[in-house]
């Protein structure tokens, strides 16, 4: 062994205990690392920061911006409403969505099957009260294991194809990963599903000033339309899409106030006085279809295009104090509308229009992107953590799911490489205006890819000082000893190990002629072999690092380091175990 080569493996043996003793957040310990692995030479001068070009921080950058433009369209809601609108226990809601992450990751890139369904995965979460972390890490698995399914499900079976067709002449087709596909996904899901406890409860380990002010009392007041689904339907079916989060505090019909009984039949021009927490307002209003107080909002006759929402603050100083919006006339005066208010240890319980803002409230304001700085200086008013509100903004709930069926797409037939299409369909989100462009920044985990762009050129290390081939030399010369199920498994559980330091498609790129040569040397046939190196560059449970699923909920879902073999460990194990015989049985080696 060189010098270079015990170098290598000292800075990786080094930072993976510092991962799993968990002191110091992930990003400080990867950038910790990479300076380590330059200082004694394992990694290049001119090498050191080429991780932040690299794929893989694009994919996962994109993943992430993608998945808040399909959350913020509310369409995953209207999905959940639609079509499992009892779908409640914790089990039941696992179940569904480790099956459609895994059979939509079967035909598309397992990371795009993972950011479609994240979005359900934290209104389930929000529905039953648990954790979202319960949901993700389960996901990303299955995400993987849905990969195995199809030829196209992953990178390690495209590789190992091209292998396989370069040693024999014959390529492995679209469907000859199938029986061990589904074989591997039915056993890892069902492990999931019962042993998810082995997850624990996580919070997002970097929160943001705009989760630390979190409203959660704001007063609003809706119209029910013509247009609105729960017209002639009881309050109690309106209130059930805010997940228990809203409450009436009265209805209003004519001049009569009634009581907000559950049973109490919804009119036409009924106004409903909601509270509740700004984000399930806004699903009460879109789902509904309802009209928020104020007027629209016109522009040379036309609907303003770019109109915004904003919670901000009431200063001692601000004109708005002691007067009520109707005094006020804020929508024909200055083109805004007053949303909803929320008033410290009160519950508001007249209409907005007659209500007297005092000091102290906070307010949700509708206007032009463009006008509203100009209104919030002139009313001395504080906008709150310098953030933006979903209720009362136009979504175009449709385009996001265009835009990613295009990016898949384009993946799909080879018209774009899979970093150049997220990216456009990141970009796309911006441009067809899905997503604003302040969230576009707040969307990408910052941490998360600082600690992707230090880690690859260190792992990249064990390739470059020929760490990589030592390791093949010594599992051969192990291989020669053992019968074929023995090698078989020591193929599977190298590639399974050497997976978390190098990319997938480059274990295979290493692992995949190894493979083949023992089962020359041994007298079996190879695509045994070939699929176990497959299986096992595919299957990456043990770190948030080894495949971008994992990396994509590592932030989101609040996890350690040492969260990933708590349950990825076991699973691993199952996966071996199951692996071998299936493979024995399915492709014969005599």
């Amino acid at each position: 062994m060189t010098t270079q080569q015990i170098l290598a493996f000292a800075v990786i043996a080094a930072m993976m205990a510092v991962f799993i003793w968990d002191r110091f957040r992930y990003d400080v310990v990867a950038c910790c690392a990479l300076v380590l692995a330059v200082t004694v030479g394992v990694v290049p001068f001119d090498k050191a920061f080429s991780g932040f070009s690299d794929d893989i921080v694009i994919i996962v950058g994109s993943a992430l911006i993608v998945s808040a433009g399909v959350a913020r369209s509310g369409i995953v809601d209207t999905a959940i409403k639609k079509f499992f609108p009892n779908l409640n226990a914790l089990h039941t809601q696992m179940a569904l969505l480790m099956i459609v992450v895994a059979l939509l990751s079967a035909f598309i890139k397992n990371i795009g099957a993972l950011a479609i369904m994240m979005p359900v995965a934290f209104q389930f979460a929000k529905k039953s009260g648990v954790s979202p972390s319960k949901y993700l890490m389960p996901m990303a698995f299955s995400a993987l294991l849905g990969g195995l399914m199809t030829q196209i499900g992953t990178s390690p079976n495209i590789v190992v194809s091209r292998i396989r067709e370069e040693l024999t002449g014959q390529s492995f087709t679209m469907f000859d990963f199938t029986p061990m596909g589904v074989i591997l996904c039915v056993v890892g899901i069902t492990f999931l599903l019962f042993f998810h406890w082995l997850v624990p409860s996580r919070t997002k380990q970097t929160h943001s000033l705009e989760e630390a002010v979190e409203i959660s009392n704001y007063t609003s007041e809706v119209t029910i339309t013509p247009q609105s689904t729960v017209l002639e339907k009881a309050l109690g079916e309106l209130l059930k899409l805010g997940d228990g989060e809203v409450i009436a505090n009265a209805v209003l019909r004519g001049h009569a106030r009634m009581a907000p009984f559950p049973d109490l039949k919804l009119r036409e021009n009924d106004i409903v006085l909601l509270e509740g927490p700004s984000k399930a307002l806004d699903r009460i209003v879109s789902g509904a279809k309802l009209q928020l107080s104020g007027k629209p909002l016109m522009e040379n006759g036309k609907d303003q295009a770019d109109v915004i929402s904003i919670e901000a603050i009431i200063s001692q100083e601000s004109p708005l104090k002691g007067l009520s919006a109707k005094e006020l006339a804020l929508s024909y005066t200055r083109g805004v509308n007053l949303l909803a208010i929320s008033r410290h240890g009160e519950r508001v319980k007249e209409r907005l229009s007659t209500l007297t803002l005092a000091a102290g409230d906070v307010i949700v304001l509708q206007g032009s992107r463009k006008n509203m700085p100009g209104i919030m200086q002139d009313f001395s008013l504080f906008p709150l953590a310098q953030r933006e509100v979903l209720l009362g903004t136009r979504r175009r709930a449709v385009i996001p799911l265009i835009i990613l069926a295009l990016a898949m797409a384009a993946t799909a037939v080879g018209l774009a490489p899979v970093p150049v299409a997220f990216f456009a369909a990141a970009l796309g989100m911006v441009v067809f205006r899905a997503i604003p462009l302040t969230d576009f920044y707040k969307s990408v985990d910052g941490p998360i890819l600082v600690m992707l762009a230090a880690l690859i050129p260190v792992s990249d290390s064990l390739r470059t000082s020929g760490g990589s081939e030592l390791i093949a030399g010594w599992l051969g010369q192990a291989a020669a000893m053992l019968p074929a199920w023995g090698a078989l498994g020591l193929i599977l559980i190298t590639a399974m190990a050497v997976t978390p330091f190098l990319n997938n498609a480059a274990t295979v790129l290493v692992m995949g002629p190894i493979a083949a040569s023992f089962a020359t040397n041994l007298g079996f046939k190879p695509e045994a072999f070939l699929m176990a190196v497959a299986i096992g560059a595919g299957c990456d449970f043990l770190t948030p690092v080894g495949h971008q699923c994992n990396t994509l909920v590592f932030g989101p879902g609040g996890y350690k380091f040492s969260d990933y073999p708590r349950l990825g460990l076991p699973l691993s194990f199952l996966i071996i175990l199951v692996s071998i015989p299936a493979l024995l049985w399915i492709w014969p080696v005599g």
